[in-house]
């Protein structure tokens, strides 16, 4: 379980088109205010999500063979199979370019709804964190909560460091942002512009790397 949720939670953090949102955020007026709304929204998916797997199970992972057993390692035999093709999909037909700029471009204006000034509110800041939400890959996420076991320390900290590896980009550019304005908004920048040029080939090769690990883990688990 716990290697599961660390790669999950590694291709969500890296996920570029929230990290490139996030930014937008934050160079908005008094984004850092705006940037906490986000993550807040952003960790209230996540928990949400774990609670509701957790209130399902009782806490205690089904048993082996079992139908609630066979039937999360069959939907994250799904979204594994979905990733792998989605990934190959996008490396095949290389996404036409300006259907990229109209990705990014949607992102912007959903991080900036008043035509460039800047002035968004926090509850809109909060919306596009739920909006922009990886949500396959938490759900891969949920497929594997299944099997925590609350009665051992070790799932709790393996939940808690899901989260947190899950928000770590986030939370490193709000407390850059917070410590140290000026140099943050200048390599944030950078770092936006950097992956808008990189965007593409990140989301083909985290998809194909998370898909056939989801994939075979998966197989291998129904077939032991």
């Amino acid at each position: 379980m716990v290697l599961d949720l660390l790669l999950i939670a590694v291709a969500i953090t890296l996920d570029p088109l929230p990290i490139m949102a996030f930014v937008l955020v934050l160079s908005s007026y008094r984004g850092v205010w705006r940037g906490l709304a986000f993550i807040l929204a952003w960790l209230a998916c996540l928990v949400a999500v774990i609670a509701l797997v957790l209130l399902f199970t009782g806490g205690q992972p089904p048993p082996p063979r079992s139908p609630p057993s066979t039937a999360a390692l069959a939907a994250k035999l799904a979204i594994g199979v979905g990733l792998v093709l989605y990934g190959a999909h996008r490396r095949r037909v290389h996404r036409a370019p300006q259907a990229a700029t109209e990705a990014k471009g949607r992102a912007e204006h959903a991080s900036d709804p008043h035509g460039g000034t800047g002035r968004m509110s926090p509850w809109s800041a909060a919306a596009l964190a739920v909006f922009l939400q990886p949500w396959g890959l938490v759900a891969a996420a949920a497929t594997v909560v299944v099997r925590a076991d609350l009665s051992h320390f070790a799932s709790f900290a393996a939940l808690f460091g899901f989260v947190l590896l899950a928000t770590g980009s986030l939370l490193a550019a709000e407390l850059y942002t917070v410590f140290a304005p000026e140099a943050a908004g200048v390599r944030l920048a950078r770092l936006r512009s950097w992956l808008q040029e990189h965007q593409e080939p990140a989301i083909v090769v985290g998809c194909l790397v998370l898909g056939l690990w989801l994939t075979g883990n998966s197989i291998y688990q129904l077939t032991s």
